[in-house]
């Protein structure tokens, strides 16, 4: 890779400029701004039954405003749900493992699948050499899980899952589980939602999540969200105070002062 490439910042120059102009704080789990009608005006969760609910992730908000009439600053958290893309499946090879696990609403199953595919052990065991017994654990607590209902393990498989999405891709991923990783996360997601088990996922991996929804939304067109958009940009405040400092001026940085 070129030693010249720098990863383009989440914000620009000018848009960290609007944070300062909007007086939005940016440190920490908490967000100030001056559209208090606004903040207040969004619901703390959409109008979802409980089964639309399961195919959403649900990301606490913490909004804190300042409420000049009464001066004093009022709290409140809000939820961001953001809906779960699956990733498309084709007729190739690489697909064929997760349009298997998807038809069966199973997981894709990496430990499981060499034991029933022996002329796939090798590839399988030099791309995932570091994470195997990851892949493993995930693979016992599934089995667990389908045999005997025993459910204090699933948030285990869900956080390894979400570390396993860092490893990707390898050779045997791009070969035989093309997209399986986000595909077992939005398993785990779901399946922790249907049981009303509380579970946190890590910043990075909801930024994923999010783009994978907006993507869709861009690709088909669909309507604008106002809240869900707000809400979002919020939560990229909160979970990366820092983004794009790295190419502001000392005199940028003033602006944080």
């Amino acid at each position: 890779m070129d030693s010249s490439f720098k990863p383009k910042p989440l914000l620009n120059k000018s848009e960290l400029r609007q944070i300062k102009r909007s007086k939005t704080r940016v440190e920490g789990k908490k967000v100030i701004t001056d559209d208090v009608k606004k903040l207040k005006s969004l619901k703390v969760t959409p109008e979802l039954s409980f089964q639309e609910s399961i195919d959403y992730y649900k990301e606490p908000i913490w909004i804190e405003y300042y409420i000049p009439k009464e001066s004093r600053f009022a709290f409140e958290t809000k939820y961001l749900f953001i809906l779960l893309v699956d990733p498309k499946t084709t007729d190739e090879e690489c697909d064929l493992a997760r349009k298997e696990a998807q038809a069966k609403n199973e997981i894709v199953d990496v430990f499981g699948y060499m034991e029933s595919h022996p002329d796939s052990i090798r590839l399988i065991e030099d791309s995932y050499h570091s994470t195997m017994s990851m892949h493993e654990t995930i693979h016992h607590i599934y089995r667990n899980y389908k045999e005997t209902g025993a459910t204090e393990d699933l948030k285990t498989a869900c956080y390894l899952t979400e570390a396993l999405l860092k490893y990707e891709p390898t050779i045997a991923g791009l070969t035989y589980f093309r997209d399986y990783s986000i595909y077992n996360l939005n398993f785990w997601i779901r399946t922790l939602n249907r049981l009303k088990i509380e579970f946190a996922l890590e910043d990075a991996t909801v930024s994923l999540l999010i783009k994978r929804r907006n993507e869709l939304w861009e690709m088909e067109n669909r309507e604008e969200d106002e809240d869900f958009d707000l809400l979002a940009a919020l939560f990229f405040e909160q979970a990366f105070p820092n983004r794009g400092a790295g190419e502001l001026s000392s005199d940028d940085m003033l602006l944080f002062e």
